[in-house]
């Protein structure tokens, strides 16, 4: 495969001719017009802070159908107490720096470098990408944040500071997404986390094909106002 770099141009090749690992492009930035068209696109950013802007879309796909959703026994006890509350795009900024922060306390690499927070704070300003958080006895705790385009949501990543904090966040949110009929929520690359909740693998050309339809709706930009 040849790479393809990606010039001032806010263009990308077809995700068809993505390496067999994924890779579709390298280099360009991350301004929020081509952010945008990447998610319209099933093109995402991940990439080490030393390294060029390396630009995936996985094959297969992970994709959580709100439908599909498994919630274990205890976590439906911690919800039904509402141990935690549980809010929608309160503290994106906080989210998205403690998604950073918890990762590299964790000795774990992460993607979200400095540009990449400033972009998906620029994202979130514009209406476009959203945090969910989870609050104990008035602290942040867990949470997770990520893009809505048409009905999908494409989620980035998310952090714990209390057990079960994020799942709860997940769970809740999953149902509110339900409620909004959206058809799905892009989890990317497969994680054994996200599959106890339901997530599926399925083809990049099912998946392709499954944006282009949910991109045909109206996206739900601006702040989503949700309290638990």
């Amino acid at each position: 495969m040849s790479i393809f770099y990606l010039s001032e141009e806010n263009v990308f090749p077809s995700p068809n001719f993505a390496s067999q690992a994924g890779l579709v492009a390298v280099g360009g930035d991350l301004s929020a017009e081509r952010l945008l068209l990447a998610y319209h696109m099933g093109i995402f950013p991940w990439y080490n802070e030393q390294e060029p802007i390396l630009w995936w879309s996985p094959d297969p796909r992970l994709v959580l159908y709100p439908g599909e959703i498994r919630i274990s026994r205890t976590l439906k006890k911690i919800l039904k107490k509402q141990v935690f509350s549980i809010t929608i795009d309160m503290a994106f900024e906080e989210v998205i720096n403690l998604c950073a922060k918890v990762r590299v306390e964790n000795n774990e690499k992460t993607w979200i470098s400095s540009d990449m927070i400033k972009s998906y704070c620029r994202l979130h300003k514009m209406g476009f990408a959203h945090s969910v958080e989870a609050w104990y006895n008035g602290e942040l705790v867990g949470g997770f944040y990520g893009v809505s385009l048409g009905r999908c949501f494409c989620g980035e990543s998310m952090f714990t500071l209390i057990s079960n904090a994020s799942k709860a966040a997940l769970a809740v949110f999953v149902k509110y997404l339900e409620k909004m009929s959206f058809d799905f929520i892009d989890c990317q690359v497969a994680t054994d986390h996200l599959k106890r909740f339901g997530a599926r693998e399925i083809p990049r050309y099912v998946y392709l094909k499954q944006l282009e339809k949910t991109l045909k709706m109206p996206s739900l930009c601006g702040k989503w106002n949700y309290l638990q």
